[in-house]
Formats: structure tokens, C-alpha cells, sequence
């Protein structure tokens, strides 16, 4: 039998805890959602020097660096770019499928994440 404060607490946690459920269940934005949301403003014309989609030498040192590399990056933020570019409530998967997304675009061939 659970004390008043127990059934309190579960009762306090219980939508965060189905948040949480429903976030892991759902996919998530696409890396193409992302970039029309957040990324183009600055990647699509070269804004304070980001490099601009399909820009493919401004790209190929990046994409040497690896997905990996550029997904922390666009997480952390870099330069002028803020972390999540400028988006706090973007997932690690969904800044990776964005990361994706523009790189492709711009001559790599990383595979889609899931």
C-alpha cells in the first residue's frame, strides 16, 4: 500500500514519465523538417559564414571530419552558431538527421539514421 506522499510523487510524475514514453515512441522530426525549421536560415544563403547547402568545397573538409564530429558540433554549437542551432528542444537524433540531411546535400554519403 503506498503512502499518501508515494502516491503524491507517482501521481506528480506520472506525465513527465509519459512524455518521456511518447518522445521515445515517436521518430522525431526529419533531417529535411530541421533544416527548413532551423539550419536554413543561415546554411541556405551563407549567413555569418555558414557553409551554404551544396556548397561542396566549403563541405569537404567537414565531411572529412565525419558525422560524429559534425553532429557534436552542431549540438555544442560552434562560432556564431548557437547549440541545437538556436533550437533547445531538438533531439541528439534529430540534430543528427539534420547534420545528415545538409551533408548529403552538400557531396557525402552518410547513411540515414533511423
Amino acid at each position: 500500500m503506498l503512502t499518501r506522499t508515494a502516491l503524491a510523487l507517482v501521481i506528480a510524475l506520472a506525465p513527465l514519465a509519459a512524455a518521456q514514453a511518447a518522445e521515445k515512441a515517436a521518430p522525431g522530426k526529419s533531417g529535411k523538417e530541421v533544416y527548413d525549421t532551423v539550419c536554413a536560415a543561415c546554411h541556405a544563403t551563407g549567413v555569418l559564414n555558414a557553409p551554404k547547402m551544396g556548397d561542396q568545397k566549403a563541405w569537404k573538409p567537414l565531411i572529412a571530419e565525419g558525422v560524429n564530429s559534425l553532429t557534436r558540433t552542431a549540438i555544442k554549437g560552434i562560432r556564431q552558431m548557437p547549440p541545437r542551432g538556436g533550437n533547445a528542444s531538438l533531439t541528439d537524433a534529430e540534430m543528427r538527421r539534420a547534420v545528415v540531411y545538409l551533408a548529403n546535400g552538400s557531396g557525402a554519403k552518410f547513411p540515414e539514421p533511423k
